[in-house]
């Protein structure tokens, strides 16, 4: 127990101190074998490699790209104008069209920080011009992004599947209801604000022509997780080959339908996917190791002891499982969290009766659910420095949007058929 508090500690002081966590899990690996004694430096490179040897694995890549593809081929003003449409000249609609074009684009890009930087970029200026406060701009912005990796495709979900071994095209599935229910708590909680307060209306008409060529103009972007799904539960194609089909689909609508200037942008594109994916597998292998450690430190047992003492039932372990993550979520990047704690979470859950799929929900919606909780919610941060104001300001004003997020993940964590009956359905799970 000494061994494993003085390496979670460790964990936490370098990411306070500024590590980035891919170095930090480096740094607590190494620590956790020169601390155990007896391991051949050899363990470090072969558990690198065992962390990041899976063909699931090759879908990250691919999704991560294909959302560079379609933010420089200009869907993101295609999917705002789409939103602004459905959303017409309610009170806050801008506010509203800032979380329906997240929904759309988290069906595409499948990442929060992508979201943020892509519909924050283009809507948290507009909303700050026509009236909005800054901070309220943010919070809007940072809590909608949230919603990016639990509507399909999803690349939390695809860490999570490839970690513990749970259906990806299930999890895929699984997470339309709730990333719906997401969105709908958010705008009703801007629903709620703008009977108190003086929020701007819209007032754009849209002819029924203008109404049409807006419509046409988002088929093609929309049609994307659509394909994706579709070739998933149709078996054409597995989670790993649908992520370089929509790389393909992006890439084709990018040149062809939208007509941006993307094949100029492809070296600059497929470096940042090369940044980003190399950071997901470093933390998964080095992940790989911890959990070695941890197994030889009996973490698993010990943890399982206590839950089978003090936490005996689903309810309870739930409560704690929710708590943990949050208060992880608050300091670690989703996808660390995921790695670390699933191999050791989900064998407990499964023993309580919880199904995979659902567990393996709340796991990703708790990580993603930190991406806008400070201290260390990169969305927030992102929102933040577009909308030029200071990180206290933006989580003081999010608040009651991360309160609206907690309530639809409770609701996930007591009604499993939210989670499982979509994939249930289509036949993907018993």
């Amino acid at each position: 127990m000494l061994e494993t508090i003085i390496l979670i500690g460790l964990m936490f002081l370098l990411i306070f101190v500024g590590v980035p966590i891919c170095f930090a899990f480096a740094g607590v690996s190494v620590a956790g074998l020169l601390l155990i004694g007896n391991n051949p430096i050899n363990v470090i490179p072969q558990g690198l490699f065992g962390g990041m040897n899976s063909f699931t694995i090759l879908a990250i890549p691919f999704f991560v790209f294909a959302g560079e593809l379609m933010n420089y081929g200009g869907i993101t003003r295609r999917l705002v104008r789409f939103s602004t449409l459905l959303i017409g000249r309610m009170k806050a609609s801008l506010a509203q069209v800032n979380i329906v074009a997240s929904m759309f684009f988290g069906g595409i890009t499948g990442s929060a920080v992508a979201d943020t930087s892509s519909v924050g970029g283009m809507l948290i200026p507009a909303m700050i011009e026509e009236g909005y406060e800054p901070d309220f701009s943010v919070a809007v912005t940072a809590s909608s992004s949230v919603i990016g990796p639990i509507i399909p495709p999803s690349i939390v979900m695809v860490v999570y599947g490839a970690t513990v071994s749970t259906s990806i095209g299930a999890m895929f599935l699984g997470g339309i209801i709730p990333g719906i229910l997401v969105g709908l708590a958010l705008m009703t909680v801007v629903a709620l604000m703008a009977g108190k307060q003086d929020f701007p209306r819209r007032t754009e008409r849209f002819s029924r022509k203008e109404a049409v060529e807006i419509i046409l103009a988002a088929i093609f972007p929309l049609g994307m997780p659509l394909l994706i799904l579709g070739g998933i539960l149709s078996g054409i194609f597995t989670p790993s080959e649908a992520g370089a089909v929509s790389a393909a689909y992006s890439l084709a609508v990018g040149a062809f339908i939208t007509r941006g200037k993307i094949f100029r942008a492809v070296p600059h594109m497929l470096l940042k996917t090369a940044k980003t994916t190399a950071g997901i597998l470093f933390i998964m292998g080095n992940a790989m190791i911890i959990s070695r450690i941890f197994a030889y430190l009996r973490v698993q047992q010990s943890l399982g002891l206590f839950v089978s003492t003090y936490l005996d039932n689903k309810i309870l372990f739930l409560i704690f499982v929710n708590i943990l993550l949050l208060f992880m979520g608050m300091f670690m990047e989703g996808s660390a969290t995921i790695i670390l704690l699933a191999p050791i979470l989900a064998p407990i859950a499964a023993s309580l009766g919880i199904h995979p799929v659902q567990f393996g929900l709340i796991m990703c919606m708790n990580a993603v659910i930190g991406n806008a909780t400070p201290p260390v919610g990169v969305c927030l941060f992102i929102g933040c420095g577009i909308g030029r104001i200071k990180l206290w300001e933006g989580a003081k004003k999010i608040a009651p949007f991360i309160l609206a997020e907690i309530l639809v993940l409770l609701m996930v964590s007591y009604i499993p058929a939210l989670t499982i009956a979509l994939p249930r359905a289509a036949g993907l799970i018993k």
